[in-house]
């Protein structure tokens, strides 16, 4: 008997326990968030224009079985005969027509403000936003702004329902997040995730610390709020990593901080202006950081001083690492930018770097970013020279090469790469110009072999190169 009430009491405690259990790990109900915020998330979807001869194409290689929801909305853009098919876009025939897109947004002001991405409107010729309760009202641009991709827009209504702005800053990897947008133009569809990582750099945005999450973001969806378990915005939904065109659970949402500073220069002027120190910088690798003597590989490598530019002023150079700004860390080159760019013009930073080994610190008057890019050009075809112990040949640049590649003074032009050899595999392409080995300039051809010619083996060696107009340090290492 008591060995049965034994059994019996262990039966309940595993019980309770494994319930206990259950309840630790039950999903969130989003229920509420999404029915209190679901009204003030509207669809966007805008038209344009264009020459036949102009109209986008289909990228290569893409294959989208017909009848999937991504084919559909691939057909409303492109149309439906799909790119070069008579009637469709680029038939040749000559004849203008109309592409829509679709994106999604989200309502910030009763009086009818609206937060998207820049790509979703960008060269749009008429747009069109639809409420929750089915009303569509053509919208204007207020600003829009390339760099960070988001837009203000501006619709003829009152007394509109608002979401709540958070910050994206309590947000801690591994949080719940969700996302209401429009993707493949289906309205109001709710999916949800976690924080992937925080502070995420993309190549094409620079300014732009990302929110990566694993929400299922697709197309149509740009452009939306991404909210946190308190139903507050903590980003704007705007691109995808995908192989497909659809969600491979990759997505980058624009921090709601960063997002809502560009829309209060927006709604003031129509443009935004940025702090600029007029540097161009990489990261610190491995290779690198040895070359350059640091114990671990970190901070913001400086590959080019532009002319006339606050850090030039300051007398910052080529090959200091910058390692704090304002009393911030750098812990990588994808810190400094928007730091920078969030700095007041005409402001006084402070910049600690290591020049040579030494720890430094200059005081530097931040500038405004200009609005072009550096120009891209590309080099004339030199005459070859002997392949050296780094297996690349170099020539002397005429001075239609130095005006072409914009190169004032020094440097030496690659004129062939060997595969499999120590340039090849530092990433040395034909074109380059090479304008430093460590701490030496490099003048012409004849230096440029002496320098080759002592090069320590089995040690990293930092090369600057110049390509297409901008300049980057790269690592070699000559075998024993």
């Amino acid at each position: 008997m008591f060995k049965r009430m034994q059994a019996s009491a262990l039966l309940l405690v595993s019980l309770s326990t494994f319930s206990s259990l259950v309840n630790a790990v039950e999903l969130p109900d989003f229920t509420v968030l999404v029915e209190k915020n679901n009204t003030a998330v509207v669809n966007i979807s805008t038209s344009q224009k264009i020459a036949a001869s102009e109209h986008p194409q289909l990228p290569e290689g893409l294959d989208v079985p017909e009848g999937t929801p991504l084919d559909d909305f691939l057909k409303r853009y492109f149309g439906e005969g799909g790119p070069g098919s008579p009637g469709g876009p680029g038939d040749g025939g000559g004849q203008p027509s109309e592409v829509t897109s679709l994106g999604s947004g989200f309502i910030i002001s009763p009086d009818g403000y609206i937060l998207t991405n820049h790509h979703v409107v960008k060269d749009a010729d008429e747009i069109v936003v639809r409420l929750q309760d089915r009303r569509e009202l053509v919208a204007k641009v207020v600003g829009s702004d390339k760099r960070s991709d988001i837009a203000l827009l501006k619709i003829d209504a009152n007394s509109l329902p608002v979401l709540n702005i958070g910050s994206s800053e309590n947000l801690k990897v591994g949080s719940w997040v969700l996302a209401i947008g429009s993707p493949f133009g289906f309205d109001h569809s709710v999916t949800a995730g976690i924080v992937s990582a925080k502070g995420r750099s993309l190549p094409s945005d620079n300014y732009v610390p990302f929110i990566q999450t694993d929400v299922a973001i697709n197309p149509g969806n740009s452009g939306g709020p991404l909210f946190n378990m308190a139903g507050e915005v903590v980003g704007v939904n705007s691109q995808i990593y995908s192989r497909t065109g659809g969600s491979m659970g990759i997505s980058f949402a624009i921090p709601i901080e960063v997002a809502m500073k560009v829309v209060e220069q927006l709604k003031t002027s129509g443009h935004v202006s940025r702090g600029w120190l007029g540097v161009q910088i990489q990261d610190v690798t491995r290779e690198l950081a040895e070359s350059f003597g640091m114990k671990k590989p970190q901070g913001a490598l400086v590959s080019k001083v532009l002319p006339k530019s606050p850090a030039e002023a300051a007398g910052v150079q080529v090959g200091d690492i910058i390692t704090e700004y304002n009393k911030q860390e750098i812990i990588s080159s994808s810190t400094l930018p928007p730091l920078v760019g969030v700095t007041k013009i005409g402001d006084s930073a402070s910049l600690k770097l290591i020049r040579q080994g030494q720890n430094k610190e200059v005081q530097v008057k931040i500038g405004s970013l200009p609005d072009d890019d550096e120009p891209v050009v590309a080099a004339q075809e030199p005459e070859g020279k002997e392949v050296n112990r780094l297996g690349l040949s170099v020539s002397s640049l005429t001075s239609e090469q130095r005006e072409q590649l914009e190169v004032k003074q020094n440097g030496v032009l690659v004129r062939d790469v060997k595969q499999g050899g120590v340039a090849s595999d530092a990433g040395i392409r034909r074109g380059d110009v090479i304008l430093r080995i460590q701490d030496q300039a490099i003048k012409d051809v004849k230096q440029f072999n002496e320098v080759v010619k002592d090069l320590p083996k089995g040690k990293s060696i930092a090369m600057l190169v110049q390509r297409r107009g901008g300049s980057q340090f790269l690592a070699l290492k000559l075998k024993d």
